[in-house]
């Protein structure tokens, strides 16, 4: 007879993930046991809980109610033996970890030696997307995001602060000038973020309550901060991103940060969410205690940087001068 708990949670990953394969893949076994699990359960049950076609799968109104109750009794049957082996199980197994694809990439990857050196039992999976994660529904065991999601499902720790730069590239600022105010934006060409918390890319946000504001516009918007940074850099208008993707950049000389009259509205940090429980799997809390050790207390990309206002028009005239003298 099949393990009724696994079948439980057999169809809560196929319930959320779409497909009995990326299910099977999830939980470590063929699409066919998966289908048996399924199949098994629905015998039990006496009711049919999907519907399957060649082309996709779907709930029915029992299988509706059923994913409800699985997604609230499996958690609550993982704290109560993660209680039971709390401080004993060992830091070990695959780690399934969200994060944004920028700031993943480059922040987040490069700091993986270090705990796969401190933990070799575990294995690490990345999923590498901007769009809002539900962990629970998509079966990851930890997600990393640029702000909080009001769910009292998750269990929300900060990590980092996240800091919002203006800057532009030295052959921009020569070409068009240095806006000193923030008004002065509306008057330059500012490249737009398509997924901006606002919901706006052609407003851009100021002071600590972002209760200043203004209207930009720019020869390119986009969803991805790496593109607009390249823009930047390339001389294509003004960019407003953290500084975790344009500290690299500003240091090499390829971006000055601006001075402007109002700070940027910083972001709310860096936040890693998990599933609620008193006791998460000893991998996820060592991989959350190994972050806010590393980005504790000042992040790496912003140690040594130099804030706008220092020496800003020292900087902008060396890289102007910079630019002209380049081959």
């Amino acid at each position: 007879m099949l393990d009724r708990i696994t079948g439980w949670d057999v169809f809560l990953k196929v319930a959320s993930l779409g497909s009995f394969s990326a299910a099977a893949r999830t939980l470590g076994m063929s699409p066919a046991m998966a289908a048996k699990h399924v199949d098994a359960l629905e015998r039990r049950l006496g009711v049919r809980l999907l519907f399957r076609t060649t082309r996709r799968l779907s709930l029915t109104e029992a299988g509706r109610s059923f994913l409800e109750s699985c997604a609230r009794i499996l958690p609550e049957i993982e704290e109560a033996e993660s209680a039971l082996t709390a401080g004993q199980t060992a830091i070990e197994g695959l780690l399934r970890i969200n994060l944004p694809v920028s700031f993943g990439t480059r922040q987040i990857v490069p700091l993986l030696d270090g705990f796969l050196a401190r933990h070799p039992g575990v294995t690490i999976e990345l999923g590498l997307n901007d769009r809002v994660v539900d962990p629970l529904d998509e079966g990851w065991n930890l997600v990393l995001r640029i702000a909080p999601l009001a769910d009292n499902r998750l269990t929300v720790r900060r990590l980092a602060p996240c800091r919002i730069l203006f800057a532009a590239s030295p052959a921009y600022l020569e070409r068009r000038g240095v806006p000193r105010k923030a008004a002065d934006l509306a008057q330059h060409d500012c490249l737009g973020y398509t997924l901006s918390r606002s919901g706006r890319a052609d407003q851009w946000r100021f002071g600590p309550g972002r209760e200043d504001v203004v209207t930009i516009r720019g020869p390119l918007s986009a969803n991805n901060g790496d593109a607009l940074l390249a823009a930047a850099i390339a001389g294509l208008g003004i960019i407003h991103q953290p500084s975790f993707l344009l500290a690299d950049a500003i240091r090499a000389g390829q971006l000055t940060a601006l001075p402007l009259s109002l700070p940027g509205a910083d972001l709310p940090g860096i936040f890693a969410l998990h599933p609620h429980g008193r006791h998460p799997p000893a991998k996820v809390r060592a991989m959350i205690d190994y972050l806010a050790e590393c980005l504790s207390p000042i992040p790496p990309w912003d140690r040594d940087l130099e804030e706008p206002h220092e020496r800003a028009g020292t900087l902008i005239q060396q890289n102007i001068d910079r630019n002209r003298s380049a081959p």
